[in-house]
């Protein structure tokens, strides 16, 4: 039985870990492998170290970006060796094992790793609505990253073969809102708040990473953002409206 989480590679620059990722996943009963701007791919030796899970391979689907391979997903965790200065909601791969299965049950969910060096950068972590920490020795927390997909991987199976109720999620009248539908958003949001004059848009990043990090752990619907769209465009016109063209050209600045 396959297990329905989308394993994403972004960065990766040694086609060796590709494979080695893909035989990790392939001995836990994972197939749903997508790479995000790989170096080298496809790969004799990528093709090598999957010793024999090369159908894992011939099913990767490559994407030039993360919000390509994100767009379908309603629930994503991003993988990090550090923790990070702003507030996270943070698992282990045994509390987040359970989760995403249950959240695979109400759409699509992937698990993304980050470059062998850097790991994500934090506009990718961005992208995601929680992170995931191996709590390895802090003396020497780095993990090769086909060990670290491993650890996932295996924990995802334990919680399949042991049945673990997981904790359901909230109780949702509509589905998650897609990664997808939540880039358009806060694109909105920004152009609006600038336009606004609230935010300065010659340095966005930090309040905007704020705002991400509030709707992620609110996990909005679909219909809640359309809803919140809607809002902006509806305050959009109104406070031209009323502060006319200096308004806007106050908000550029």
């Amino acid at each position: 039985m396959s297990i329905p989480v989308r394993i994403v590679l972004v960065g990766t620059t040694h086609p060796g870990n590709i494979g080695a990722a893909a035989r990790a996943m392939r001995t836990m009963g994972l197939d749903r492998l997508t790479l995000v701007a790989p170096r080298t791919f496809p790969s004799e030796e990528a093709t090598a170290r999957a010793a024999g899970a090369d159908e894992v391979l011939a099913g990767a689907r490559v994407c030039e970006r993360l919000d390509e391979a994100l767009a379908d997903c309603r629930f994503v965790i991003g993988t990090s060796a550090r923790l990070r200065a702003l507030s996270w909601s943070t698992f282990t791969p045994r509390e987040a094992a359970p989760r995403l299965l249950a959240e695979s049950a109400q759409g699509e969910v992937a698990v993304v790793f980050g470059r062998e060096s850097s790991g994500l950068s934090n506009d990718e972590l961005a992208s995601c609505h929680a992170l995931l920490h191996v709590p390895t020795d802090e003396s020497f927390s780095s993990l090769n990253l086909a060990m670290a997909v491993q650890i996932v991987a295996y924990e995802l199976r334990l919680a399949l073969l042991a049945g673990v109720a997981p904790e359901p999620p909230p109780e949702r009248v509509d589905p998650l809102a897609t990664v997808d539908d939540l880039e358009r958003f806060y694109a909105h949001l920004e152009r609006t708040l600038v336009d606004a004059g609230f935010l300065n848009p010659a340095n966005p990043r930090h309040l905007m990473m704020r705002l991400r990090r509030l709707f992620s752990r609110a996990l909005p619907e679909e219909k809640e953002v359309r809803i919140l769209r809607g809002i902006l465009s509806a305050l959009a016109p109104v406070r031209a409206a009323a502060d006319g063209d200096e308004t806007r050209e106050a908000g550029t600045r």
